[in-house]
């Protein structure tokens, strides 16, 4: 009966979020259904949102029809005509989301491709960019009262906007860089061949799950090329237009979309991402004739006919009704008999939602033993293997050290799987692809990238073959960045990662940037005002003033260890050096003198933009503030690094450290350090890089 009474929730709930719009009894056609803007323009039953630009040097080729009395603007956007509802205030509810949709880019001849397409869902329908790569999509300088979600598909390469390549499909929310982004090519979709590129989109706020399946077919893949956990009832205003903008920038391109359907729904709220399934019906917003013959049924039908389409559905009704409950009782049959079989075996790690789960002889056997030829990195806590897989992949096999743990519940290993099983799903964040809980071992399995450490290649740089490139260094640099504005704003609760430094930055064969060590990291509810104190934790050199005189770490901790790795890797210089310099009282030295570029790496040899790295060291400084008010955060950071936003001003001599005394809550005690008159940070030995902090 429980089971029952779920189903019929679920379906009472389902069509909680009607179109209030014509219904289907007439053609949903372009030209009466979208409302176009900038280039867009109406094709064969379809959209072009732009404009064919002649880079021929003779008229041979003959370019598709497009309005003549409109100059090209390299823009073009289409929504439907209505907006559509996704928040209910009074209930506090929020609309999941399906979305089906072909598309097709064709390029024009001579001419370098254009930015990309994306399907848009925006709180503005105005608002949108004109800057070259962004395809329409709104600038971070828009008004910040208007909200965006975009799947794009790009096809130019901006690495100072984190695109991975000029090919990639990727999910945008409020930036044009991208939450979470993949390879196109590598899952078999061409986007420059020009043939047609069916799409699934489905959002499912229960889980807070995006998922993007794409394919040259029109059968749905079984399994999705991008998903990302992110809750976007955060982002969506009470109504929202919904359709999709593009832009040629530099290139030319038609970017051309057909067969367009889209369905809000209500979810229920006991799903998980294993027992969910694509929403595929949904309202025609953009069709032809042929497309809604199977979704309207004629008005000349004779009534049996419709009868029996009634009758066959109400059958039809039934039996899925029994299959839903059947399997509803079978999946909770299944998963008690699978809990038995675990306490059984007195396994005390228990995941919901992890990654893929391995048994011990898998692991040694990727290992060979755990051989100590095949270790790539050792730490505190844990030694890191190299495991080889049978189709010639690689993995990194984190070892945790038995003699530094108590149980299987009660050690590091814990605290960095809860982190990575959770929310941590960013492509800047290096991600964990299995674990093992076998015995006295306890081991996690993280993607393998071959570039390792940044701190590798920026300080060993004559036992590497690569060298770090201005461009590759600002690249990083806006890489860290989005993964702690990931941690920091858009996760369930606020992560604060605690050890932000250069070992824990990893590369990938590209050289983009994915933080990883989450073993030191803590959750926290959003803006809570009370911190529990703890004892300090990270590495001298990268840690706050004020988190190691209070142990209380906080977003702004982070920034300033971030702070510190944007001057380390524009100097190329170590927090503290072999002859005990301070990396930061060195760069505020030379800010003082007015010679703040000779801080840069003399290894660039002078190949590198004077205004980027005057603004990537200021960034540097700002990070390191003495007063943690006074730094800005992470989303902030990066869009001054972008050049989105002005450089702040700084002050004319280094800041002194002004931390209020905790002895009492209500003590007016402050304790000033640096500045005039004041001791100098480098001499009180709790607070500066040269003590025996690990």
């Amino acid at each position: 009966m429980r089971s029952c009474s779920i189903l019929v929730f679920s379906i009472h709930f389902l069509f909680f979020f009607h179109f209030t719009f014509p219904s289907l009894s007439h053609p949903f056609l372009p030209s009466s259904n979208i409302t176009l803007y900038g280039d867009a323009y109406s094709l064969n039953n379809s959209v072009c949102l732009t404009q064919e630009l002649n880079c021929l040097t003779s008229s041979s080729s003959t370019p598709p029809p497009r309005p003549s009395s409109s100059s090209s603007t390299g823009i073009g956007r289409s929504f439907f005509v209505y907006p559509i509802r996704f928040l209910n205030s009074g209930t506090n509810t929020t609309a999941s989301f399906s979305c089906h949709f072909s598309f097709s880019i064709i390029s024009s001849p001579l001419c370098p491709f254009g930015d990309g397409m994306t399907f848009l869902i925006t709180s503005n329908a105005n608002s949108f960019s004109s800057s070259n790569g962004y395809m329409g999509l709104p600038d971070s300088a828009s008004d910040t009262q208007d909200s965006f979600v975009a799947v794009e598909f790009d096809t130019s390469f901006n690495p100072s906007l984190g695109d991975i390549n000029d090919h990639h499909i990727g999910i945008d929310v409020n930036s044009i860089i991208s939450f979470a982004s993949v390879d196109a090519a590598s899952r078999g979709i061409d986007l420059k061949s020009g043939r047609e590129v069916m799409t699934w989109i489905e959002y499912r706020d229960a889980v807070k799950l995006v998922r993007v399946w794409v394919s040259h077919s029109l059968i749905r893949p079984p399994n999705p090329v991008l998903v990302a956990e992110i809750d976007l009832s955060k982002q969506f205003k009470e109504y929202m237009h919904v359709g999709f903008s593009a832009s040629n920038g530099q290139g030319s391109a038609n970017h051309i979309v057909s067969r367009w359907r889209f369905k809000t729904f209500v979810s229920r709220p006991s799903e998980t991402p294993m027992d969910i399934d694509l929403v595929e019906e949904g309202d025609c917003f953009m069709c032809s004739l042929e497309d809604l013959s199977s979704t309207v049924v004629p008005h000349e039908r004779k009534i049996k006919v419709g009868d029996m389409a009634f009758v066959w559905g109400g059958l039809s009704a039934i039996v899925a009704s029994i299959v839903i409950i059947l399997g509803m009782v079978s999946f909770f049959v299944i998963r008690k008999r699978r809990q038995i079989s675990r306490n059984k075996q007195g396994q005390a790690c228990r995941v919901n939602r992890a990654p893929t789960r391995l048994s011990l002889s898998e692991v040694k056997s990727a290992t060979m033993g755990f051989h100590r030829n095949r270790i790539v990195g050792e730490g505190a806590s844990a030694t890191v293997y190299k495991g080889s897989l049978p189709n010639g992949g690689a993995l990194a096999i984190k070892r945790f050290d038995k003699t530094k743990r108590i149980d299987c519940t009660h050690n590091p290993f814990t605290t960095e799987f809860a982190m990575m099983v959770g929310c941590l799903r960013h492509k800047n964040l290096v991600q964990l692809q299995g674990w093992c809980c076998e015995g006295t071992e306890l081991v996690l399995v993280y993607e393998y990238l071959p570039n390792g450490s940044l701190d590798k290649i920026l300080h060993k740089y004559s036992s590497s073959a690569i060298f770090l490139s201005w461009q590759h260094r600002l690249m990083i640099v806006l890489g860290v960045a989005s993964a702690l504005s990931y941690l920091h704003e858009e996760c369930e609760g606020q992560i604060i990662h605690r050890d932000v430094k250069t070992c824990n930055i990893m590369l990938d064969a590209e050289l983009n940037a994915k933080l990883g060590d989450f073993g030191l990291a803590e959750v926290y509810e959003r803006n809570s005002i009370t911190r529990e104190a703890t004892i300090p934790a990270g590495t001298m050199g990268y840690l706050a003033p004020e988190y190691v005189y209070s142990g209380i770490p906080t977003e702004k901790t982070d920034v300033y260890s971030f702070g510190v790795v944007v001057l380390e890797v524009t100097t190329g210089r170590r927090p503290v050096d072999e002859y005990g310099t301070v990396l930061i009282d060195w760069v505020w030295s030379l800010w003082e003198r007015g010679k703040l570029v000779e801080a840069i790496d003399s290894r660039l040899n002078s190949k590198f933009n004077r205004a980027d790295v005057e603004r990537m060291l200021t960034v540097g400084l700002c990070c390191v503030h003495p007063d943690p008010k006074k730094r800005p955060t992470m989303k902030e950071a990066a869009r001054i690094l972008r050049g989105d936003a002005p450089v702040p001003v700084l002050p004319v001599h280094k800041p002194m450290v002004r931390i209020r005394s905790v002895l009492q809550e209500d003590s007016e005690e402050v304790m000033n350090f640096g500045g005039d008159g004041s001791p100098a940070v480098s001499d009180v030995p709790w607070m500066t890089p040269r003590t025996h902090f690990s």
